[in-house]
């Protein structure tokens, strides 16, 4: 029987990039409750998205495999044919191991991994935004409610948490629980919040994003192109509330764990499915902000806190590599849940919970981050970030230190030949070991559809 002292709270929202936090030196933004919970547990400064949207980025997470191993590779959209493609088929998720040990498990917010109206995926309670749903974050929304399609007014991030609460008021008290709770808030478009949230953060300075110039090596693209770029600070402001408005509501949660007793016996995660610029390098959006598809730090860098009063080694700052492949890792070893035998390149993560709990030291962790989008590929170092575009056959080279804003390209300078090479070296070492070569993104063009806007379609990854 699995522990009951080991519930999971996954809180996931969207499009939440990781200098959006008080806890990681925004000093505009009100954020008291995840600051809160960042100060008294553990908070991982250097967590990356395996790819910078949204459906591959939950799908890493919940399989803990790549997009070249799972498939999934741009975010889905909505028809029948994309809806019909089981795009997790063969993948165990989390959900589906956690059951397998006895957890109750359940989902309230976003899926985004085809066809939003069924349960799936190891959830036996569904609460799922509907495919179809309107972008507008306020008025009525359509979800499906085990399956049955229902419309309910409101704000969603309210709506959500208020779903969450009651399945934590009415769980099976002898079972464990993982939860995950999946917040749409902060994307676009950047209007609509509520009022008293947003009149706060008009008149900010927004000193914490930097004042770049246009990103110098692609056009602008999806929501870098939105009527956002004629009024910036209106949609700043509305994204800071955004953000305050999920920080309210994971407040609500802690509150409610510790008045149902649960708070000490439970794993609280906040994350967030990838990373986004509100104006940063001059993209509005992700890794699809612009074409050819970007890799910024902004787009690829998540915020990802740990807590659990009396199980984990609180107020730390780790400064380790961690991504959504590792996230899962160390999901399945705190519930304890053994994994099945797989060949040793299956599984690309590694658990941290030693990190978290300070039980032992754990050697030899890696000090470089792998990403990918498409046919898109990045290695990021301490110091260097390489991204090889290989439809366009072009390469990025940054100094991370002398060039932090990531705008000037080494890649064909003479003099850094040999780390282009060496560094080239180490994405094409790392797909061979792990990608599905059916599913590899070096052959994205062949593969399903995902949505009507896929870069690599026009050419332009």
């Amino acid at each position: 029987m699995a522990n009951l002292n080991k519930n999971i709270l996954l809180i996931m929202n969207e499009d939440h990039g990781q200098w959006a936090l008080g806890s990681y030196g925004n000093r505009e933004i009100n954020t008291p409750s995840l600051d809160y919970l960042a100060r008294t547990g553990v908070q991982m400064d250097n967590a990356f998205a395996p790819t910078p949207v949204c459906s591959p980025g939950r799908a890493c997470l919940l399989t803990g495999r790549l997009a070249s191993q799972h498939g999934v590779h741009d975010f889905l959209g909505s028809s029948p044919a994309i809806d019909s493609h089981h795009w997790l088929e063969g993948e165990t998720t989390l959900a589906e191991l956690l059951a397998g040990a006895g957890y109750q498990t359940g989902l309230s917010g976003k899926w985004h991994l085809g066809d939003d109206n069924r349960p799936q995926g190891g959830f036996e309670t569904w609460f799922c935004h509907s495919a179809d749903y309107p972008v507008e974050h306020g008025g009525p929304h359509r979800y499906s409610d085990q399956g049955r399609m229902v419309t309910i007014s409101g704000y969603k991030t309210q709506i959500l948490t208020d779903r969450a609460i009651t399945y934590l008021r009415q769980r099976d008290p002898d079972r464990p629980f993982f939860l995950m709770l999946s917040y749409t808030a902060s994307h676009s478009p950047w209007n609509n919040h509520p009022e008293r949230l947003v009149d706060q953060y008009r008149a900010c300075a927004f000193e914490d994003i930097p004042d770049d110039a246009d990103f110098p090596f692609g056009k602008q693209n999806l929501e870098s192109t939105l009527p956002t770029r004629f009024n910036p600070r209106e949609a700043q402001a509305q994204y800071y509330a955004s953000v305050s408005q999920v920080d309210e509501a994971v407040g609500r949660l802690v509150d409610e764990l510790e008045a149902l007793g649960l708070r000490e016996s439970t794993l609280l995660v906040f994350t967030s499915d990838h990373g986004l610029n509100c104006g940063q390098h001059g993209i509005w959006g992700k890794g699809n902000g612009t074409l050819p598809l970007n890799m910024v730090e902004e787009s690829i860098r998540i915020p990802l806190i740990f807590n659990q009063p009396g199980a984990l080694f609180g107020n730390q700052h780790r400064r380790e590599f961690v991504d959504q492949c590792d996230i899962f890792q160390t999901l399945v070893e705190y519930a304890g849940v053994e994994l099945a035998p797989r060949a040793e390149n299956y599984y690309p993560g590694r658990s941290f919970f030693a990190m978290l709990d300070n039980s032992r030291a754990l050697a030899n962790w890696r000090t470089v981050q792998f990403g990918e989008y498409g046919d898109v590929r990045m290695v990021r170092t301490e110091t260097h970030k390489l991204v090889r575009h290989y439809l366009q056959g072009c390469s990025q080279l940054f100094d991370l230190q002398a060039d932090p804003r990531e705008t000037v390209n080494l890649a064909n300078e003479p003099d850094q030949q040999a780390r282009v090479e060496g560094l080239t070296a180490m994405i094409d070492d790392y797909f061979h070991r792990y990608e599905d070569p059916l599913k590899s993104g070096l052959r994205v063009r062949e593969l399903p559809r995902h949505n009507g806007v896929e870069a690599w379609r026009a050419g332009m990854a």
